[in-house]
């Protein structure tokens, strides 16, 4: 099937024709059985016959099965079923015939209806459940570190190494070459990718594709050199390595360091943190004077309390107005699979908003490399996102050329945390669509800090938290994320989304509203994390209490003592922006979603990760059935976006293997709209074991992370000897226990 095809009615029988023709007739071809049950006996003269197996089979295979919650219902003739009373895995196949087929384009012999090892070993199997904790993957650097002074100088003319003779780096290139380093890679053509495309490569001699762009030269006195090659017209390669080609919101190592050594004056978050001292404290004042029983004699001290209330030293700057709506799909903040090769590629493939990996906000603040990393971009995230201007549609003064599609998003336990890595961020990261504060995060490490879902149950903070932002942030708005609520029985989300809209009732009267210009509410509580399924009930409901709030903002504002509009980020008109998110996995379910629970748009999270190209769905409007070698496609580009962005030396090599393979652990899950019984998909549903349309789609549907390790090889060569990648659920790495 073409890439982007649709799916259509001239398609092969045993294809997706098939599947959309039992959604229409979900008795099949001919209807329900005689018997009035779906996928029983036809008649009752087939059930007493017994000399008919061959007609009864043959009957059983054509006639769909009823759909079973949670359980995605593939066609007969794709289901394994070998006698084997084991737990093998549902995928499995002959990884050295799969990857010699791939190579060679020769059919690979089906493994699939015997596993590997016997049926007793497979018996004898220890399944294990849960996820594996602190991970670990090793280490993929060079057997010698070259040093920078001569990485991307030719071999006669190095750089003066700054440490001189007490360095303890390689500074003889042929020996590093010769030894110091694996050989070269033959996949991808056996070309630099990154040089291929730029003319130039970042990673200089520690690139694993270095044959390709360099060479050895005879000088006039005799002696050869070897030498790096650059296209005409291209500035030469950087030592630093976080300027690359293509890359922007690269905060520099001396913004870090000078974060580091808290050399980086903090003005706004400084003078308002402490106005905020002076206000919460007067505030706790008040609240003990009013829980006092003696209230009568009370009302002087209070009134004298009251007094003493001042306005906010700093005034929100004009705030650039954001839109949402129905041709906006968003990519939710991931963590770890939110990197940005992943989400280039979700870019390119309809995505029109998309958010950082979730960055802490005490880090940001110390300077610390491996958080401000998170804040990276490709330039493909700077284009606006698309845009249909209509009737109240967009509010006032939207302007989509000034528009972009990356935010961040970051989180944090106390006001000032977040106000000073707001203020770091949008002084050093110059392309921010938003910055989201993160109140849903159900880690444990994250919520016990008060941090994530912490601050569900503490709305006085949270409001303080976006109030600071909002005052800190420059002309960048601000938005939140949360969940319903942190245990399944207390469902707060309603409380913090009045507070996040109007302001609390003892601070919307003085303050006005806090400034929030959109809220995404996931549908789980803390409690659940990703198990049932999302309630988008009470994201509707919410939705209703959005709307109403223009009137309740009209009635309850003091509009002489009100904010000034064009400081307040998207609240022109009463328009605050509202996002569902929760178990979006095709176009139907996010138009469902849109149409008749009033939310503006859907964040999509785990649903673009075992089909990125959901969007793509969402764009066209209609179910795509991707053929497995344009799943490999996709790979392919995630490589090579990852090598681009990490490197094409070992240790980028190391990182992008990392990320895909931790990518790979969602996309096996998905199950080809081909083989499937009914639609629509549903994205909590769980395959039986069974074989693709051909080895390439069984071998990416295989969850034993091996084959995941296999898959890699085939774009990035064999794995370093000290690289390790254990799977994050331990039902997905298992070893075949042999009999002693």
């Amino acid at each position: 099937m073409a890439e982007g095809d649709a799916v259509t009615e001239s398609q092969p029988a045993g294809s997706l024709a098939d599947a959309r023709n039992s959604l229409k007739h979900p008795g099949g071809e001919g209807g329900p059985s005689d018997t009035g049950e779906v996928g029983g006996p036809a008649t009752k003269r087939q059930k007493l016959d017994h000399d008919k197996t061959e007609t009864d089979q043959e009957h059983r295979q054509s006639s769909p099965k009823e759909r079973v919650d949670g359980v995605a219902p593939v066609k007969a003739e794709y289901l394994i079923s070998n006698g084997d009373d084991g737990e093998a895995p549902r995928n499995e196949v002959d990884n050295g015939a799969m990857v010699a087929s791939v190579a060679t384009g020769e059919p690979a012999g089906d493994s699939r209806a015997s596993p590997v090892g016997s049926n007793k070993k497979w018996k004898n199997r220890k399944k294990e459940n849960g996820q594996n904790q602190n991970r670990s993957y090793g280490h993929f650097e060079d057997k010698l570190r070259l040093c920078t002074s001569v990485t991307y100088s030719n071999e006669f003319s190095p750089k003066p190494c700054k440490f001189g003779e007490r360095c303890k780096l390689c500074h003889d290139l042929r020996k590093y070459l010769r030894e110091g380093r694996r050989d070269d890679l033959d996949t991808l053509g056996g070309k630099c990718p990154i040089f291929e495309k730029y003319g130039r490569c970042v990673s200089g001699w520690k690139c694993r594709f270095v044959k390709s762009h360099s060479k050895e030269v005879e000088r006039g006195d005799g002696r050869k050199e070897l030498i790096l090659l650059q296209a005409p017209d291209v500035p030469a390669s950087t030592e630093d390595p976080d300027q690359r080609p293509g890359i922007v919101n690269v905060a520099t190592s001396d913004n870090k360091w000078d974060l580091a050594r808290r050399k980086v004056p903090f003005e706004k978050s400084e003078l308002y943190i402490k106005w905020l001292e002076k206000e919460t404290e007067l505030t706790g004042k008040l609240c003990n004077r009013k829980k006092k029983g003696e209230e009568e004699l009370e009302d002087a001290d209070v009134e004298e309390l009251r007094a003493q209330f001042v306005d906010p030293p700093l005034k929100p700057s004009e705030k650039r107005k954001i839109y949402f709506g129905r041709e906006t799909p968003v990519l939710a903040p991931l963590t770890t699979q939110g990197n940005l090769p992943f989400r280039r590629l979700c870019v390119e493939l309809g995505a029109q908003v998309t958010y950082s990996e979730m960055a802490m906000g005490m880090p940001l603040v110390q300077g610390q490399k491996g958080e401000w990393a998170l804040m990276k971009a490709h330039e493909s995230e700077l284009a606006p996102p698309r845009y249909s201007p209509g009737k109240d549609a967009v509010v006032k003064g939207y302007d989509n050329a000034r528009d972009l599609k990356f935010g961040a998003q970051i989180s944090g336990n106390q006001p000032w945390v977040v106000m000073k890595a707001t203020e770091a961020l949008t002084r050093f990261v110059p392309h921010l669509r938003v910055v989201d504060l993160n109140c849903g995060c159900p880690i444990d490490l994250v919520y016990k800090t008060g941090a994530g879902s912490g601050l569900l149950d503490t709305p006085s903070k949270l409001e303080k938290m976006v109030r600071g932002m909002n005052v800190v942030s420059g002309e960048v708005p601000i938005t939140a994320k949360l969940r319903i609520g942190v245990r399944d029985e207390k469902q707060t989300a309603s409380r913090l989304i009045e507070r996040l809209a109007l302001g609390g009732r003892d601070t919307r009267d003085r303050l006005g509203a806090p400034g929030c210009a959109a809220i995404t509410l996931h549908g789980r509580s803390r409690q659940q994390r990703y198990t049932k399924k999302a309630n988008w009930s009470y994201i509707a409901e919410c939705a209703a209490l959005i709307k109403s709030y223009k009137n309740m903002a009209d009635e309850l504002t003091d509009t002489a003592r009100g904010p000034d509009e064009s400081t307040q980020a998207n609240t022109a008109d009463g328009k605050v922006y509202f996002i569902g998110n929760g178990d979006c996995y095709s176009h139907v379910d996010y138009l469902d979603h849109v149409d008749n629970s009033g939310v503006d748009t859907v964040m999509i999270a785990r649903g673009a990760m075992v089909k990125p190209w959901i969007f793509e769905e969402i764009e066209k409007g209609q179910y795509l059935d991707k053929s497995a070698s344009e799943r490999l496609g996709y790979i392919e580009k995630f490589v090579r976006y990852g090598l681009e962005a990490w490197g094409t030396d070992e240790l980028g090599l190391g990182f992008t293997r990392r990320f895909l393979l931790e990518w790979l652990s969602f996309t096996h899950r998905y199950v080809p709209l081909g083989i499937l019984e009914h639609l629509p998909p549903s994205l909590n549903d769980r395959p039986p074991r069974y074989r693709g349309r051909n080895d390439l789609e069984t071998l990416l549907a295989s969850d034993h992370y091996k084959d995941w390790i296999k898959i890699s090889e085939m774009f990035l060569g064999p794995t370093h000897p000290g690289f390790q990648f254990q799977p994050k659920h331990k039902s997905n790495g298992y070893e075949i226990d042999a009999e002693g």
